[in-house]
């Protein structure tokens, strides 16, 4: 249950202001909300399960004292990524308008590829390492559908009068906040 909790925290904190959330807002002004949330869930389930696995082998072959020093200095890079932000390209978005045979499909696909290497992904590798890797797996997956729920859902209602700014800087604030702890927590084990 804590590696659930933790995951989905940290992956939902991770998600805010992501280019994920924009390609699920677009997604959403084309396809229906149920539609783009299910592509949505699947692509995630099968990155985060693939970046579970991966934390799960390398957590079992490092120490645990350097496990955490460097997933606390992954912590601090990706605080540093959310500060930076992430826009949609003019490619990423003509992906996400353009009409497919089945929306789902296209949803699914066009999120696999854009978690491929996202922060998302790296964090879950991260929690992985520690964590058990199923409370990982499901928290972390849900997390991600979650914020990106929210975005839809509120976007949705209020547009782009979300002020993105103020949520990038939450969010960055957080993951400095467990990269300092995981460091620390590193050094005195």
């Amino acid at each position: 249950m804590g590696a659930f909790l933790l995951s989905f925290g940290v992956i939902f904190v991770a998600e805010l202001g992501d280019k994920s959330q924009l390609m699920a807002m677009t997604f959403a002004t084309r396809y229906r909300f149920w539609t783009v949330l299910g592509g949505i869930t699947a692509a995630t389930a099968l990155v985060h399960l693939a970046s579970v696995a991966l934390g799960t082998v390398l957590g079992v072959n490092l120490p645990t004292s350097l496990i955490r020093i460097v997933a606390g200095i992954a912590f601090l890079v990706f605080g540093a990524w959310t500060l930076r932000g992430d826009k949609l390209t003019e490619d990423e978005q003509a992906k996400a308008g353009r009409s497919a045979r089945s929306a789902f499909f296209a949803v699914a696909i066009a999120f696999f590829l854009a978690e491929l290497g996202d922060k998302t992904m790296l964090a879950t590798i991260t929690l992985a390492t520690t964590e058990g890797w199923f409370g990982t797996w499901v928290g972390s997956t849900l997390g991600m559908v979650a914020a990106d729920a929210l975005a839809i859902a509120i976007g949705a209602v209020l547009g782009r009068k979300l002020p993105e700014k103020a949520v990038r800087m939450g969010a960055a604030v957080l993951f400095f906040a467990f990269g300092v702890m995981l460091i620390f927590d590193g050094l005195t084990t």
